[in-house]
């Protein structure tokens, strides 16, 4: 350990420990060897990072990506007054490692040194250590992939990036101007768009082109005399946006251009969406996009001539097309009139439509496969059509109807419609291997599961936590190798935390079943698992999502029997490697387990998706277009619907409130336990809001969102505890008691609970408060509660959740991240939430581990709510976000973008 001293520096020592998924864990220390808080050091590196709220979003954990680490120890982030060193010699070489890659990152000839090849990227420079070259390619592609960007754009952006356009940031504009690029619809008279360069002043919200006589004028001649100084830089800006763009223009000359309906198609599928990414600013017509809502609309009638069993679904359909444009019909000859001259704008009267000659091509494509190929019902349900599964609707408004609509005739309509209600399916029988029963809801599951595996489409299994997701696989399971017979494994992946869960649940439920465990050092690896699997013939294979994108390239290389995701939210971030390599898996069936199918974002579900059905959803780009942008921007409800429908066939979501399913469940209670602040934590709290509101006043939104975030974690662990908000030690466990109502209620009523031969579960989201708990009840009631947070060894934490339902110990503690989801904790009747999580979701699933199949008992949740602070504010929003949960939908909104009058009163202490 290596020791800097100076009057005027603060010494940070490191310690890196490098992830299985690709992120590293860093970890500080002071002079004396004690490790700290993660948030009383992050700032000190992060005091420049805008990305991660200036640290904010370290908070609790401190595990980086490599982008992080090049843009944090980048010597324009540096901080003036903190030094680093390593905590050891391998630190030591990291920290040089990671500065090395953060010098060649702002290099100016960074670009000169990398070329492109075979779809990776490769550092020449003969100066740069391999692990920097690594570090530093790594970094790269996630600040490309932050962007929209992909490697494959880099051959095209090189120019760019050479000229000075590297780091990606935000074209800010110079001084008094901004330089666009604006797209005009055609005149009246004209079928030609007009792709230009204009200027305006920053403070003005008017665009400047040069007149007509100055168009053929260099720049510095056409611009104003007041900016004839900022010549320079617009000539650089559309310079650089050029080079961008397949337009071929004078770089001298101010851009002025006429473009044809297929230009402008080209322009907004690439170079606006290129330009845009990289942070210039391009201008559209208002109508553009919301236009292809157009009027042309294609409605078929599908048919047969009988339509009665299952095996209906390979009767062949036929098709009767008819079209309309702004409400009046057209040929099917006219149609295809306008397919073929290309067009996509046509102006009726006053109004512009866009027809989509792609889709318009689709549509004829279809048109053409109905005719040549013998289309089934299967098909018509499950194939991937424009707007084919949106729900018929009785409506007035013909703007309401889908561009394109199928009609069915009513016997072949009423059975869709029991198929997407999953409704009178072929019975599977049940092998005789299962040594359990399973309850109806739990047969109609199996049967799901393997109709869609006989028709060949993935399924994303939804139900409740709790309602036996597991054993519903294991049917099917038994069902795939003992009822037909198969040579292939089945392939499960699951979080490290229930992997000892599942070996005991497959041995519990079939034991008949081959079960192997690929985990651990002494797993094989590369060509040798494919051998070891040859040998060994396991029915089901067993992994956690870490090994799994570890040894990506082997496992890919297996033909699976299946492949199932449990807790598949863990694929949600798509661009990670470890999303990326699972989604690559081959499998005969691909299924998704998952109480939360969408925890925050639709791109989840765009994620889960692509695993089970890849190419169902389209495009990542189309799904944003298509679903993302309309639903969490504008919460569009029709959109919603589509996206319902869109994805019904495929996702069966039952939940222990439907009253279908004859749970016989306990009850389970739910209550507030209101606790008052002490005089000491008003007095902090009061302080704390009002130097918060001062200084909101004085920032930018970028550095509020920071601040209120920063703020908000703050007050919530005030609310705990004064000593966690003032990082002081924990002194006597009555003292402690004392500063806190709420800290005393939570060890009273789990000390009462004990004595009554009870058992109950702590949730917490912060480390010291399940500390402080442990602290206060050893010293206090002579009990000892385990603490499971996330750095706890897999082991470990499988035995203590044994010893825990044997009831060897009344009070369980855990954090909320790490022991939230997976685990089977119905020894507890009793549930207490210390402090709200900001997601209901999250919250529900932490008490679904108490109250779930296998829970005799009534249930008690208690939710400790500070009186009048944010905690009590907070939990009135929770009620609004768990609607949007239930409806598979969250919105993105978020605290910080509240209006300041909401914030104050959020704030102020009541």
């Amino acid at each position: 350990m290596t020791s800097h001293v100076s009057p005027f520096m603060k010494n940070l020592i490191l310690s890196f420990d490098q992830m299985d998924d690709g992120f590293t864990t860093v970890h500080a220390y002071n002079e004396e060897g004690m490790r700290l808080f993660t948030e009383q050091w992050i700032s000190f590196i992060s005091f420049q990072h805008e990305p991660s709220f200036y640290g904010l979003h370290h908070d609790e954990e401190s595990n980086f990506s490599s982008l992080e680490l090049v843009e944090l120890f980048s010597p324009s982030s540096k901080h003036p007054y903190v030094h680093v060193s390593g905590f050891a010699p391998e630190d030591e070489s990291m920290i040089a490692t990671i500065q090395q890659a953060s010098t060649f990152w702002s290099s100016p000839t960074l670009w000169d040194e990398l070329t492109f090849e075979e779809d990776s990227l490769v550092h020449s420079s003969t100066d740069a250590p391999p692990a920097a070259k690594l570090l530093l390619t790594s970094a790269i592609q996630q600040k490309l992939y932050s962007v929209g960007l992909t490697l494959s754009d880099i051959p095209t952006l090189l120019p760019f990036f050479k000229q000075g356009g590297w780091p990606l940031k935000a074209q800010s504009g110079q001084g008094e101007v901004n330089v666009a690029l604006r797209l005009s619809e055609p005149e009246s008279s004209s079928d030609e768009w007009i792709l230009e360069t204009v200027v305006r002043g920053k403070k003005s919200s008017v665009h400047w082109t040069p007149p007509f006589r100055k168009k053929q004028s260099p720049i510095a001649d056409a611009l104003p005399d007041k900016w004839k100084v900022h010549a320079a830089y617009v000539h650089e800006t559309q310079s650089n946006m050029l080079d961008l763009m397949s337009v071929e223009a004078s770089t001298d000359l101010f851009l002025s251009r006429s473009i044809s309906d297929l230009d402008v198609r080209h322009f907004l599928r690439d170079d606006a969406a290129r330009l845009q990414a990289l942070g210039f600013e391009v201008i559209l017509p208002s109508w553009l996009k919301a236009v292809k809502e157009s009027k042309l609309r294609v409605k078929s009638n599908a048919k047969t001539t009988t339509f009665k069993t299952t095996a209906g679904l390979n009767e062949i359909l036929t098709f009767d097309w008819n079209f309309s444009l702004n409400g009046q019909a057209i040929s099917e000859d006219q149609f295809k009139l306008m397919v073929e001259e290309n067009r996509e704008y046509i102006r009726a009267g006053n109004e512009w439509f866009r027809i989509d000659s792609n889709w318009m091509h689709e549509i004829r494509q279809l048109m053409e496969q109905t005719e040549n190929e013998n289309w089934t019902v299967k098909e018509l349900l499950f194939r991937e059509l424009p707007d084919a599964l949106i729900n018929e609707e009785d409506t007035s408004d013909e703007d309401d109807d889908p561009l394109f609509q199928f009609e069915l005739n009513q016997s072949l309509k009423r059975y869709l419609e029991q198929l997407q209600e999953k409704k009178e399916l072929p019975t599977t029988t049940v092998s005789t291997h299962l040594l359990t029963e399973l309850r109806p809801y739990q047969q109609q599951g199996l049967d799901w599961l393997v109709f869609m595996r006989e028709q060949g489409f993935g399924v994303c299994l939804a139900d409740d936590m709790g309602l036996g997701k597991t054993v519903q696989l294991i049917a099917y399971l038994l069902h795939v190798h003992r009822t037909h017979l198969t040579d292939k494994p089945s392939f499960i992946i699951c979080p490290t935390s229930v992997l000892g869960n599942w070996q005991k649940e497959l041995a519990r439920f079939a034991p008949d079943l081959d079960v192997h465990v690929h985990y651990g050092q002494t797993r094989s690896k590369d060509e040798s698992l494919a051998v070891e699997l040859l040998a060994l013939k396991p029915d089901v294979v067993l992994t956690t999502f870490g090994t799994a994108s570890q040894d990506a390239e082997a496992l890919s290389e297996i033909e699976w029997c299946s492949v199932t995701l449990d807790e598949a939210q863990n694929i949600k971030n798509m661009h990670t490697k470890q999303s990326r390599a699972i989604r690559k898996l081959r499998g005969e069936h691909h299924l998704a387990l998952t109480g939360t199918p969408v925890e925050n974002r639709l791109s989840e579900l765009w994620a889960i998706f692509d695993f089970i059905y890849k190419g169902y959803l389209g495009s990542f780009r189309k799904f944003q277009e298509n679903y993302i942008a309309p639903i969490e921007r504008d919460d569009s409800e029709n959109h919603k619907q589509k996206l319902r429908a869109k994805i019904r066939p495929f996702l069966l979501r039952r939940t222990k409130q439907d009253p279908d399913l004859l749970l016989n469940l306990p009850d389970k209670q739910e209550q507030r336990e209101y606790c008052p602040l002490t005089t000491e934590q008003a007095a902090l709290y009061e302080s704390l809001i009002q130097e918060t509101l001062f200084k909101l006043e004085t920032l930018t939104g970028f550095e509020k969102k920071g601040l209120i975030l920063k703020m908000l974690s703050k007050l919530k662990q005030l609310c705990n505890h004064p000593a966690l908000y003032l990082k002081e030690g924990f002194g006597e466990a009555e003292y402690m008691m004392e500063r806190s109502e709420k800290l005393a209620r939570i060890v009273t009523l789990a000390a009462e609970i004990a004595a009554r031969g009870e058992q109950c579960l702590i949730f917490t989201q912060y480390i010291g408060m399940g500390h402080l708990l442990q602290h206060c009840l050893s010293e206090l009631h002579d009990i000892d509660p385990p603490f499971l947070s996330g750095s706890m060894p897999k082991q470990q934490r499988d035995n203590l959740v044994e010893a825990f339902q044997e009831k060897e110990f009344p009070v369980f503690i855990l954090s909320l991240k790490a022991g939230g989801t997976g685990l089977n904790l119905t020894a507890a009747n009793h549930v207490l939430h210390a402090d709200r999580w900001w997601n209901p979701a999250v919250e529900n699933q932490a008490t679904d581990r108490a109250y779930r199949i296998g829970q005799t008992r009534f249930v008690h949740v208690h939710k400790f709510v500070t009186i009048g602070t944010i905690e009590e504010k907070i939990d009135k929003l929770l009620a609004d976000k768990q609607a949007l949960s239930e409806d598979l939908i969250q919105s993105s909104q978020w605290i910080t973008e509240m209006a300041d009058e909401d914030l104050k009163d959020l704030l102020t202490l009541g």
